[in-house]
């Protein structure tokens, strides 16, 4: 079909505009609700903002310091749902935060993480914070001899991207429409109804929408300029986070909270089973948010960071991998970008027809939450159903115990290696099942990538999780790119591109 070549499209009640972490949780809670929903995502899903996290569920610690006890206490709040959500992707990480004599006093760190533990209400799920000492095992063959004292305290990890992944694969389940390397290039209003151009490598579509939802992360003040010229106006500061992945630094399932002296801080934290993830940075930034790209002084910040407190320093040599994203963060006029608010606002204009509501801001952890205030502001224009989302699992996370369901699924496949068994089961929960179908031994997984992957899982991934290329699938919806040789990776590449288009 032919570029210029324009397709009709059914009517639908929603479309969100942006397929990052908090478009794909509007539309999962919209779907619920019974609306009839597209989202298009002009890249894949998690391709920027969403994937470049430092993969924490977490309330913030140091969000304390900016006095945002209401976003720490319902982040809190939202990590125990995410926990029951999804056991497979989010599971408990303790931190250890070393006390510097140099920086904050002891009873203030002390102090805070009282309140934090105050602040995650009686429902938390999770060990409290408690004083430790650095000076024996295991700490005091990791860091520096002037590191005696410090904290321990818990949050979670996550998988980031898959995070986003399934909440769109349950939008899709309850009836949404998704659609990837598909941009919004026109939005005409009319008095009820919006009027979206859709184009992907087909050509030109138009959607019809009661309402529409502009999620498009650090893309949103331009998805505003579209639908309404120059009164949109601006409502975001750009905010570069930076991260670097080394090769394991310390032994232990632990991660480290790391002051410095400018007053942030960065985390240390276990990755990948053979790597160190280590960030994040805090840098304004200007121009295509798709092209961000970590610095050589973002790289020297976040070495200097560590290697102040390691005994075992870190080179520049041994980085492996860096990776950049772009928060949209709302424009609060803090002093520094560190102090930019990480809470959410929304904007809703219904002048002259019908209503575009755009968001800006927010964090990983609050998505859930986000979703719902986001469909509240939209109540009165759209029938729907009461919110649903906070005792309801995400694909994959049907289970009570991800241990004792690893343990039931080595019964059920005793050929699998434990390696593989381990990641298919982080990876994709109670789902594993559809992944191996109806394979009896690894030879019924169909060939073989290198590694732990087989072409069983690419097709999943490519006909239930919205793949379609390599990286999709190396980069975002696992990190088989880290541990697969170059070869193996031009495989993956191979199999997509002999595949007939979605």
């Amino acid at each position: 079909m032919a570029a210029t070549e324009t397709r009709e499209s059914p009517f639908a009640d929603l479309l969100v505009i942006g397929g990052g972490i908090n478009g794909a949780g509007i539309a999962r809670d919209a779907a619920g609700r019974g609306l009839s929903v597209i989202l298009c995502e002009k890249d894949d899903l998690a391709a920027h903002t969403s994937s470049a996290s430092t993969k924490l569920i977490h309330g913030g610690l140091r969000y304390l310091e900016q006095f945002e006890f209401r976003l720490v206490a319902e982040s809190l709040r939202e990590r125990e749902v995410l926990l029951r959500a999804a056991p497979h992707i989010v599971w408990p990480l303790r931190f250890v935060l070393p006390h510097e004599r140099a920086m904050r006093p002891r009873w203030m760190l002390r102090a805070a993480l009282l309140l934090y533990d105050a602040l995650g209400g009686r429902a938390r799920t999770l060990p409290r914070s408690r004083p430790i000492r650095l000076d024996q095992p295991p700490h005091r063959a990791i860091l520096q001899d002037r590191l005696t004292r410090g904290f321990e305290y818990s949050d979670c990890w996550v998988d980031d991207a898959r995070l986003v992944v399934l909440a769109a694969m349950d939008a899709a389940e309850r009836g949404a429409t998704i659609a990837t390397r598909t941009r919004c290039v026109a939005l005409e209003r009319g008095p009820d109804r919006w009027g979206a151009t859709l184009r992907d490598a087909a050509g030109d579509r138009i959607v019809t929408a009661r309402a529409v939802v502009n999620a498009a992360g650090p893309w949103v003040d331009s998805v505003a300029a579209l639908a309404l010229g120059e009164s949109a106006g601006r409502h975001l500061r750009l905010v570069k986070g930076s991260h670097i992945v080394v090769p394991r630094s310390f032994p232990g399932e632990h991660a480290y909270i790391l002051q410095q002296p400018d007053g942030r801080i960065v985390f240390a934290i276990p990755y990948e089973r053979d790597f160190t993830l280590i960030g994040t940075t805090d840098e304004p930034f200007s121009g295509d948010p798709g092209g961000a790209a970590i610095s050589d002084e973002e790289i020297a910040y976040l070495l200097a960071a560590v290697n102040r407190v390691f005994r075992s320093g870190v080179t520049r040599d041994e980085v492996v991998w860096s990776y950049s994203g772009v928060r949209p963060l709302h424009e609060d006029a803090a002093a520094s970008e560190a102090a930019v608010t990480r809470d959410y606002a929304f904007a809703l204009n219904t002048e002259g027809g019908a209503p575009l509501l755009s968001v800006y801001g927010g964090k990983i952890t609050t998505f859930r939450r986000l979703s719902e205030h986001a469909l509240e502001r939209l109540a009165s224009y759209l029938p729907m159903r009461p919110a649903w989302t906070a005792a309801a699992p995400l694909p994959g996370g049907e289970m009570a115990d991800f241990a004792r369901f690893l343990w039931a699924m080595s019964e059920r496949y005793p050929w699998l290696p434990p390696e593989m068994l381990q990641r298919l089961g982080r990876a994709y929960g109670t789902r594993l099942v559809d992944v191996i179908g109806d394979a009896a031994s690894l030879a019924g997984m169909g060939a073989h990538f290198g590694g732990t992957l087989h072409e069983a899982e690419l097709r999943y991934l490519a006909t239930r999780e919205f793949a379609r290329t390599a990286d999709d699938v190396l980069w975002r919806r696992s990190k088989l790119g880290l541990h697969l040789r170059a070869d193996s990776v031009r495989s993956v590449e191979r199999w997509f591109a002999d595949r007939p288009p979605a």
